[in-house]
């Protein structure tokens, strides 16, 4: 199925590592031109050189945590590549901890990581977007945000709040031709899931294989997700494809969370 996302300008926070890399290069190989955007220039480093062949991708470092630095990144995008047609955000990862563990600055700490991070280029950009009357926004939000977990409470409340913003910004700017919508990825194979069950071994003292096994074993289809299952439902939400979708929370996380 063409996606008609052939030349369209892409930003993909995030996109060093895990769904952000996937989606990155999901995007690139549907001919794309993609911004990869990560605080890291050695992770960007070694996700250009994991993109397809042929890719027109340039990466950008910035922390989006930093609302200058995160408008000079969109700025410095658009200037290379063009006007963004396309947000994806990944960036930010809030850490996991027992809640014995937890305080005033791992809550802090996790607004800034996860909600800021995603807050700050998508306050710009869905302006800009809302401008030219066309564009398309993907948070990919952990389920995290659907459903508490004792270790990741702080993270939790972030993804909740992102949630909410993605459907109000949905609504507040459909009228002028931008959609924005989330996907909730579940377990999903990535270096953050190996993080939670860390936190999650030091709460129970089970061993983190078994951790892994009993998570695995809750699930309703038998498995982790996989970062490129989730790159592709965000490819369908950014195209036409997806024209009358917006305000839309894609749950991903193999009916783990069977919950309206």
């Amino acid at each position: 199925m063409d996606l008609g996302l052939r030349d369209r300008v892409v930003a993909v926070t995030g996109a060093s590592k895990g769904i952000g890399r996937a989606c990155a290069a999901a995007f690139a190989a549907e001919g794309a031109r993609v911004a990869l955007v990560s605080r890291s220039r050695a992770n960007l480093d070694a996700a250009l050189a994991a993109m397809p062949a042929g890719a027109r991708v340039q990466a950008f470092a910035a922390d989006l945590v930093d609302a200058v630095q995160a408008r000079a990144t969109v700025d410095a995008i658009e200037r290379a590549l063009g006007p963004i047609d396309v947000l994806v955000n990944c960036a930010g990862a809030a850490k996991r901890y027992p809640p014995d563990e937890l305080d005033a600055a791992a809550w802090r700490a996790a607004m800034d990581a996860k909600f800021f991070s995603y807050i700050h280029p998508t306050d710009v950009v869905v302006k800009r977007m809302a401008a030219r009357g066309r564009g398309a926004i993907v948070n990919v939000v952990g389920s995290g945000g659907r459903v508490a977990n004792p270790v990741h409470l702080p993270g939790g409340a972030a993804n909740a709040a992102l949630m909410l913003a993605t459907a109000g910004l949905a609504a507040a700017y459909a009228a002028q031709g931008v959609r924005v919508n989330a996907i909730n990825p579940g377990l999903t194979l990535t270096g953050r899931v190996q993080e939670g069950l860390e936190a999650e071994s030091r709460m129970t003292g089970l061993g983190i294989d078994e951790l892994q096994r009993r998570a695995e074993a809750r699930i309703p289809i038998g498995r982790l997700g996989t970062p490129e299952e989730i790159a592709q439902v965000a490819l369908f939400l950014a195209s036409d494809r997806a024209s009358y979708v917006t305000g839309a929370i894609v749950p991903m996380d193999g009916a783990a969370n069977p919950v309206l």
